[in-house]
């Protein structure tokens, strides 16, 4: 029997990195997986490779309504929630600058989905536990550049997930009552379609590279260790946590 077994699970930025290879090991650990993301077509290719125990939740996640349908429709279906993983993030490399460069605009398109997105779906996610009655697990993606010099440079992005992670850590202090643990993985640079600019720019792949102690960027498989781990009955006692995996970035 897997470490989820029958677990009823919603990830969200399912489409794509770190999100889709979580999918993958909750599949793996005997998890039922909504895959929550606004691109559809990349859904039911991840559906299709991942098989029947994933659903599809086509969702803008900045879109109240959208968000709320999407919970509803495992509501119905499931009638819980175990788990909730969100992983669904924009980083505007180019674009994202020092405040007294930045543009609102900018400020804005980020805060919708790092910071209004995970609100979003914790609100509606943590309803669905607490209506069921049975306890649960949310887990939010944070980011050392919330907390460290690693965010220089990048006020929208950096800030936007310094506020997942606080929220993360008082949603902890007031869910704890209904069973529901609240933590957050912090990854290191991890190559995905979010960072590909970044990692391909023969300038800062090498920067990058060295301000990780362990000597390399990060993959979305080193990251799905930690998250079975939280999503499964192995951390009931793990909550208000920022459990960083970030080849050691955040010690420079």
């Amino acid at each position: 029997m897997g470490r989820l077994e029958g677990k009823v699970t919603v990830i969200t930025g399912a489409a794509s990195g770190i999100a889709r290879a979580a999918a993958g090991a909750f599949v793996q650990e005997g998890a039922l997986v909504g895959l929550l993301d606004r691109n559809a077509d990349g859904l039911d290719a991840v559906a299709a490779e991942l098989g029947e125990r994933t659903f599809p939740l086509p969702t803008d996640v900045t879109d109240e309504a959208s968000v709320a349908a999407a919970f509803d429709q495992v509501r119905q279906a499931y009638g819980r929630l175990d788990c909730l993983y969100t992983c669904a993030a924009v980083q505007l490399i180019g674009e994202d600058a020092p405040v007294h460069e930045l543009d609102t605009e900018v400020w804005d398109r980020t805060y919708a989905v790092n910071s209004r997105g995970v609100f979003l779906c914790c609100k509606y996610g943590a309803r669905l536990m607490i209506d069921a009655g049975n306890g649960g697990s949310i887990i939010n993606a944070g980011s050392p550049t919330g907390l460290t010099m690693s965010g220089a440079g990048w006020h929208a992005y950096s800030s936007s997930k310094a506020s997942v992670m606080g929220l993360t850590r008082v949603m902890a202090a007031d869910l704890a009552q209904y069973g529901i643990r609240c933590n957050s993985i912090v990854p290191g640079s991890i190559t995905t379609p979010l960072t590909k600019a970044l990692h391909d720019d023969p300038v800062q792949r090498p920067k990058l590279e060295a301000a990780h102690p362990i000597g390399r960027l990060g993959l979305p498989e080193d990251l799905t260790g930690i998250a079975v781990f939280l999503a499964s009955d192995e951390s009931k006692f793990a909550t208000g946590s920022l459990f960083f995996v970030d080849g050691g970035i955040s010690v420079r």
